[in-house]
C-alpha cells in the first residue's frame, strides 16, 4: 500500500500522532528519572541522537531509550479499542529501521509503514482480551512493531506476516502488579516491544522464521484469549489508527474523564478547595486496578485514580509538574486524597470500549452538591478531539515554544522527505 492509498482520515491524522509523540518524548527524556536512566545507561558511541538529550548513540539504544521517554509521563496517545497505546509501541522501531537502512527511505514511505503498524498493533490489541493480572504493554503492541519495521526493511507481504507472528514469541511479562507498586521497569516494556518488532522483522528477512501461529499460543493462550475474527472484522473500511485519543493530563487515560469533569465543576462554579467535603468518582471496571492510595513516586501516583482527582481538586492540572513526587502540589494532593472515594460500577461496561462512562459528585461545606458525566475523555478522535493548535499547545506547555516550533516544522516536511532519517533527526531535536 503506497501513502496516497491510505485514506484522507489516516493521512490527517498521522502528523497529528507524529507530533503528539514527538513532543512528549522529548519532555519525558527530560525528566530526572530519564537523566538518570541515560547517563547510566553506557550508551555505544553513534551519531543517532537521543531526543531531547545532547547524547547520539547507534539507532537501537536511541529508539529504545526515547520509547522509555515517550511513555514514563503517561502522556503519549492511546486507542481505547485497542486498550492501549499502540503509537508508541510502533514509532521507534520504525525509526529505527529507517535509520538503518540501506537505502534512502521516503517521508511517504515511513508514514505509511508507521500506520500499517499502528493499525495492526491495534486489531491485536482489539483483538486479545487480556487476563487481569497483566498490563497492556510490552506485548500485543509488538506486532506492530514487527510490521513498521519489516515494510520499512522492504520485507514481502510473506516476510511481514512472519515478523508479525514471530514477534508474539518475543512479548515480555507485564504484570499489572509492577505499575501499581511504582516499579519504574514498568516504563522499559514499551521500548522492548519496540526492540521486539525490529528483531522479528531481522528473523523473517533472514529466512529463519515463518509464520507457525505463534499469536494463537502466546496472546491467545499465555496472555489471554484472542479472537482471529476480530483481527480482520471491517478491515479496510475501518481504521483504528484514526479513532485515538490524545492525552491531556499525565496519568492513566482510565482517570482522564475524571480530571475533566472535575475541571469543568471548576470552571463553571466558584467554589475553593476548602469548600470540599468530598468527592465521589463512580466508574467502570476498567479502572479497578487504580483505587490503591498513598503512592510514593511518580509512576504510582499516574495509576492512582483517587490521588489523580485528589490532584485535579486541588491544583487544577494534572501535569509533570503537579505529579512530581516530593512538590508542594504532590505533598497538597496527598493530604486531600482521603477525601475522594471511587466507586466501580460494573454496569457501565456494557458501553465498552466505544464509551468510557464516568461520573463526578462534589460535596460542598455549605450543603451544595456539583454533579457531571462525561462518556469519554477530552481529546478522543469522537468527542472533544484535540487538532493541531491544541496538541502544539499540549507540547509548548511540556518543552517550550522554540522546541515546539522545531518538531511542527520537522512534521510539516516529513511526508515529502526524499529521505525520512534526516527529518527524523530534527524531530528528536538531534
Amino acid at each position: 500500500m503506497t501513502y496516497e492509498e491510505l485514506p484522507a482520515a489516516v493521512r490527517e491524522r498521522l502528523p497529528l500522532v507524529v507530533t503528539d509523540l514527538a513532543g512528549v518524548t522529548v519532555a519525558g527524556m527530560r525528566t530526572p528519572e530519564l537523566v538518570a536512566l541515560v547517563a547510566a545507561w553506557s550508551c555505544p558511541p553513534g551519531d543517532t541522537p537521543i531526543p531531547g538529550t545532547r547524547v547520539r548513540s547507534v539507532p537501537e539504544t536511541a529508539a529504545h531509550l526515547a520509547a522509555v521517554g515517550a511513555c514514563c509521563l503517561e502522556l503519549d496517545e492511546g486507542n481505547k479499542y485497542a486498550a492501549g497505546h499502540p503509537a508508541a509501541h510502533v514509532y521507534f522501531a520504525a525509526v529505527a529501521a529507517t535509520q538503518l537502512a540501506d537505502r534512502p527511505v521516503s517521508g511517504e514511505q515511513f508514514l505509511t509503514a508507521f500506520a500499517l503498524g499502528y493499525e495492526v498493533a491495534a486489531r491485536f490489541g482489539r483483538a486479545t482480551t487480556i487476563d487481569r493480572a497483566w498490563h497492556p504493554h510490552g506485548n500485543w503492541g509488538a506486532t506492530g512493531a514487527a510490521c513498521a519495521a519489516a515494510l520499512v526493511m522492504g520485507a514481502t507481504p510473506a516476510e511481514v506476516a512472519a515478523a508479525i507472528d514471530a514477534s508474539t514469541a518475543l512479548m515480555q511479562v507485564t504484570p499489572w502488579a509492577t505499575v501499581l507498586a511504582g516499579d519504574f521497569t514498568r516504563n522499559l516494556w514499551i521500548a522492548g516491544a519496540n526492540a521486539a518488532g525490529l528483531q522479528a522483522a531481522r528473523l523473517s528477512l533472514a529466512g529463519l522464521v515463518d509464520n507457525p501461529g505463534s499469536a494463537h499460543d502466546s496472546l491467545g493462550g499465555i496472555l489471554g484469549t484472542l479472537d482471529p475474527d476480530s483481527l480482520v472484522d471491517d478491515l479496510g473500511e475501518r481504521w483504528l489508527v484514526a479513532e485515538g485519543y490524545v492525552k491531556l493530563h499525565a496519568a492513566c487515560s482510565y482517570t482522564h474523564p475524571a480530571v475533566d469533569l472535575v475541571q469543568a465543576l471548576r470552571a463553571s462554579h466558584a467554589w475553593q478547595v476548602d469548600d470540599v467535603v468530598s468527592v465521589r468518582v463512580r466508574t467502570h471496571s476498567l479502572a479497578r486496578p487504580l483505587l490503591s492510595r498513598h503512592p510514593h513516586n511518580r509512576l504510582a501516583a499516574m495509576f492512582s485514580l483517587p490521588f489523580v482527582v485528589s490532584t485535579a481538586v486541588v491544583n487544577k492540572t494534572v501535569d509533570p509538574q503537579t505529579m512530581e513526587p516530593g512538590s508542594s502540589a504532590f505533598v497538597a494532593a496527598e493530604e486531600f486524597s482521603s477525601r475522594v472515594q471511587v466507586e466501580i460500577d460494573e454496569q457501565l461496561d456494557a458501553f465498552l470500549p466505544d464509551v468510557r462512562c464516568t461520573e463526578v459528585r462534589i460535596e460542598l461545606a455549605g450543603g451544595d452538591v456539583l454533579e457531571l458525566a462525561a462518556p469519554n475523555p477530552i481529546g478522543d478522535a469522537h468527542y472533544f478531539p484535540l487538532d493541531r493548535e491544541a496538541i502544539r499547545a499540549k507540547i509548548a506547555g511540556l518543552i517550550g515554544e522554540p522546541d515546539t516550533e522545531r518538531i511542527m516544522a520537522a512534521v510539516g516536511e516529513l511526508r515529502a522527505a526524499p529521505d525520512a532519517k534526516l527529518v527524523l533527526r530534527d524531530l528528536a531535536l538531534g
